[in-house]
């Protein structure tokens, strides 16, 4: 088998780190200067359940290395975190820590405080696609909306 038996064997140490930490870096560092706030959900959650699963391995290293097929099944764990067709960590956010943690005050102060009121008052669903629409059409279109909104409101 030689080398390609050897390539077989150590192909978590040979693409691990790149999965796991290079493109991961890399796509955050792409969310922090993105205008949008939805691609640091992903790799927020990412760093966070990547932590997790550091601290369990430093936790119980003396079990994991009973098992020789860890290393490969945390590989295949954080593809599907990170490979933007799965988006993995946003879809654990969304489906199993959304349902345990509730945020509703946390608006971002780049809003002037009329809009963040608004947002504010908002689910997080509906507050993501106001910041979409506000990302897409600009803070004065929102601004058109809230106050269509509020002359409709007054006439009713």
């Amino acid at each position: 088998m030689g080398l390609l038996g050897t390539l077989a064997r150590n192909l978590d140490a040979l693409i691990g780190p790149g999965v796991m930490l290079l493109y991961p870096l890399y796509a955050s560092m792409r969310a922090i200067e993105s205008p949008t706030t939805l691609d640091d959900q992903q790799w927020l959650t990412y760093w966070v359940l990547y932590s997790f699963i550091t601290l369990f391995e430093l936790s119980c290293w003396k079990i994991l290395q009973w098992f020789p097929i860890w290393a490969y099944i945390k590989l295949v764990f954080c593809l599907w975190l990170v490979l933007p067709i799965f988006n993995g960590a946003a879809y654990i956010y969304e489906n199993i820590v959304r349902k345990y943690v509730k945020w509703g005050g946390d608006v971002s102060s780049d809003y002037p405080e009329s809009q963040r009121k608004v947002l504010r008052m908002m689910s997080l669903d509906a507050r993501k696609s106001v910041e979409r629409y506000i990302a897409k059409y600009g803070p004065e279109a929102f601004n058109r909306v809230v106050k269509a909104a509020e002359k409709e409101a007054k006439k009713h």
